[in-house]
C-alpha cells in the first residue's frame, strides 16, 4: 500500500514522517505533503482559480479529483490511500466529517480516502503519551499535564506550551504567530521519536493509528 497523507502544516509533516515509520513496515510506502493552513472547502467544488494557493482545504477538491485520475492509472496490484489529518479545531465533528465526505463524493474518479481528524489539534496525539512528552522535555510541569483530558476541547496547544515552554503558552503568544508555529515544529521533532504507538491514550489518534494498520494488513 501507497500512503498520500495531506496535512495542513510543516509541523503536522514533521511529525508524520517521524510517526509513519512506527506504523507500517516495507513494502509500504509514504509520503507526506504539508499545506499552508487548512481554510475552508469551497463552495464550488470545481472551481480551480486558485490552483496554486497551498491551503489545505481550499485545495482539497481539485486534489482529491487528481488523485482519483492518478489512481486509476496505477498498475493493478499496487494499491494507493489519500490520508487526509487536519486539525478540528472549533468545528463540529461530524458536520465537518459530512463535508469532506461530500467532497470525495463529488469526485468524477474517487480515490481511496480516508479523514482523519485530530481533536482538538495535532498537540492533542502528543499530548496522549504523557512518558513521551517527560522524556523529551525533562523539566516539563507535570502538574499541567495532570489537568489534561484526552481530546478535550481546551486549548490544546497552549496546554502543551503550559507544561513545556518557559512562562507558558502567555509568553510564546506574546511573541506573536511566527514563534508559536516555530515552538510547534519544535515539539513535533522532538516528541513524536519518543511515542509509543501501542499506549497512546488519544482517540483521534488511535483512529488514525487503526486507519492505517488496517490499510496496511
Amino acid at each position: 500500500m501507497h500512503f498520500e497523507i495531506l496535512v495542513e502544516d510543516l509541523s503536522g509533516k514533521t511529525a508524520l514522517e517521524i510517526l509513519m515509520p512506527k506504523l507500517i513496515d516495507d513494502p509500504h510506502t509514504f509520503f507526506v505533503h504539508a499545506y499552508k493552513g487548512i481554510g475552508r472547502i469551497p463552495k464550488n467544488l470545481g472551481n480551480n482559480k486558485n490552483a496554486k494557493n497551498r491551503i489545505l482545504l481550499e485545495q482539497l477538491p481539485r486534489l482529491l479529483n487528481g488523485y482519483g485520475q492518478t489512481f486509476a492509472n496505477y498498475p493493478e496490484g499496487y494499491p494507493a490511500v489519500v490520508i487526509v489529518v487536519c486539525d478540528l479545531d472549533d468545528k463540529n465533528l461530524r458536520g465537518f466529517l459530512m463535508e469532506l465526505t461530500g467532497v470525495l463524493d463529488a469526485c468524477h474518479l474517487k480515490p481511496e480516502t480516508r479523514f482523519c481528524i485530530a481533536i482538538e489539534e495535532g498537540e492533542a496525539w502528543f499530548l496522549g503519551d504523557i512518558l513521551a512528552i517527560k522524556t523529551a522535555y525533562p523539566k516539563v510541569k507535570e502538574a499541567v499535564l495532570s489537568t489534561y483530558e484526552n481530546d478535550s476541547i481546551c486549548g490544546t496547544w497552549e496546554k502543551l506550551a503550559d507544561a513545556v515552554y518557559s512562562g507558558g503558552a502567555l509568553a510564546l503568544s506574546q511573541k506573536g504567530w511566527q514563534a508559536v508555529g516555530k515552538e510547534k515544529s519544535h515539539w513535533a521533532e522532538n516528541i513524536p521519536p519518543h511515542m509509543d504507538i501501542d499506549s497512546n491514550q488519544s482517540p483521534s489518534f488511535n483512529f488514525f493509528k487503526d486507519q492505517i494498520q488496517k490499510l496496511a494488513g
